[in-house]
């Protein structure tokens, strides 16, 4: 949440914070002139009864009763926006009802105040009101894209599609959403570049934090390498990645060979991991793999020509294929019901 007393490091920012303690010390002193006026100032007093708004003796001075309204509307509008911000500290889910509501409490704030400046200069508001019921529908007719706009927004917020916090795709702009408002929603992409969205212009998005998203790592061997023996060396040490992992919440897998290429055998290993951590997950496995093929010789092929002779490699003995065989039967089983076998699913 964002800072209301920040210390100042520049010259506007200290004119910016003495306004804004003088606006709270005009407040106080509004408060302690409404509540404890009575012992002070006599009930006939003209300046009293107009700051008391509680009060309807009399004819008020409508200046005073103007500034009366202003500092306890504004400002029993604003506490209230900062009470509901602040409880957003401690949900995980509901940040965007919170944020919706705070934005309606401060456009009701000022129609309210509208009204009551109009009643102090005794405006027949009721006769505006039945007035207003005839303009809206007249606006509305000319405002339909910004009465779009509010109705999406609030099915986005009751409907749960997604939430301040959540990472979505909106037309292939990937983020982070901030904010969740009246009209428009802000996403933050891993540049901190900000994309502002309609929110009637949001028919079709990807949630990709509703669930735990999928952390890919496709490795290569090399074809003369025994793959039992490599299947064998990655069932002794897949706990070890996964514990030098901590982001990841399920697995990692072998899913078997992914694709035979030009230069080497495609292994395939994955896991599951919060959307916010997964290309940093899948980093960490290449890093992972790549530190277990070295510590036991097994080499990662790269385009090369061979110009002396060629490697022998280790072959693997009948316990090792029969180890092999089973951990690839119980890693096919472990993971059969984890979705996308391809990074292109993940588009």
């Amino acid at each position: 949440m964002k800072k209301h007393f920040e210390k100042p490091k520049t010259f506007p920012d200290y004119l910016d914070l003495i306004v804004k303690i003088l606006l709270l010390a005009l407040v106080a002193a509004y408060y302690v002139l409404l509540i404890f006026g009575r012992f002070v100032f006599k009930p006939e007093n003209a300046f009293y009864r107009s700051l008391n708004l509680f009060s309807g003796a009399g004819d008020p001075n409508i200046a005073v009763r103007i500034l009366s309204y202003a500092f306890f509307i504004l400002s029993a509008s604003y506490l209230l926006r900062l009470v509901l911000n602040q409880s957003t500290r401690f949900m995980k889910k509901g940040k965007a009802v919170v944020n919706l509501l705070s934005s309606i409490i401060k456009y009701l704030a000022v129609i309210v105040l509208l009204f009551l400046i109009l009643k102090a200069f005794k405006v027949d508001t009721v006769t505006l009101l039945a007035g207003a019921g005839i303009l809206s529908l007249v606006i509305g007719l000319g405002a339909q894209p910004l009465i779009s706009d509010v109705i999406a927004g609030l099915f986005i917020v009751f409907e749960e599609v997604f939430d301040i916090g959540d990472i979505i795709v909106v037309d292939g702009f990937r983020g982070t959403v901030k904010e969740i408002g009246v009209r428009t929603t802000q996403i933050v992409d891993a540049g901190g570049n900000v994309k502002v969205v309609n929110n009637s212009e949001i028919r079709t998005l990807v949630n990709m934090t509703s669930e735990l998203s999928l952390a890919i790592c496709d490795i290569d061997i090399e074809y003369g390498e025994s793959i039992e023996r490599v299947e064998a060396v990655v069932k002794r040490n897949l706990d070890k990645v996964k514990a030098s992992i901590p982001d990841i919440e399920d697995g990692p897998y072998y899913k078997g060979v992914a694709s035979l290429g030009a230069s080497g055998v495609t292994l395939r290993f994955i896991a599951r991991c919060q959307e916010s951590a997964r290309f940093q997950v899948e980093r960490d496995m290449n890093r992972q793999m790549k530190l277990l093929f070295d510590e036991n010789d097994i080499n990662i092929p790269f385009t090369q020509v061979v110009v002396h002779e060629p490697t022998t490699f280790e072959k693997a003995d009948a316990k090792t294929k029969r180890v092999a065989e089973r951990f690839v039967e119980d890693q096919r089983e472990l993971s059969k019901n984890i979705p996308g076998e391809s990074k292109d699913d993940l588009q």
